[in-house]
């Protein structure tokens, strides 16, 4: 059963930083696409960065270049969001992703996804 468990959201101050985590079962990371994505209130979900599994190399969307970073940790099944630099524009929910076959910035490529995980920023 494939399961993606999202954590590491709160309530931070601008200027910050936080890393979530997505644990995932039922699969493994290093042979699957994964992904996140965020969700701002009144507004369409929207990609953020993704990991293509073959070459463990990060695709950011373009807003997400220079505060963002993706990265994985095989040995514990994990993909993580490390977002430095908060700002207001940056709350949202944020979900994980994941999908055997496909891969990109777009929510319609992955067929599993976590519960999401709030991140909330402060002035």
């Amino acid at each position: 059963d494939v399961q993606l468990q999202a954590s590491g959201g709160g309530l931070v101050q601008a200027g910050g930083s936080l890393r979530l985590s997505c644990t995932a079962s039922g699969f493994i990371v290093d042979d699957w696409h994964t992904a996140w994505f965020r969700q701002a209130p009144g507004k369409e979900r929207e990609g953020v960065s993704c990991i293509e599994h073959s070459d463990d190399r990060a695709y950011y969307a373009d807003f997400a270049k220079s505060r963002f970073t993706m990265s994985r940790d095989n040995a514990k099944n994990t993909v993580y969001l490390q977002i430095d630099n908060l700002k207001n524009e940056d709350t949202a929910v944020y979900f994980c992703a994941a999908d055997p076959t496909d891969w990109g910035l777009g929510s319609s490529w992955y067929s599993y996804w976590g519960q999401g995980t709030q991140v909330t920023v402060s002035s």
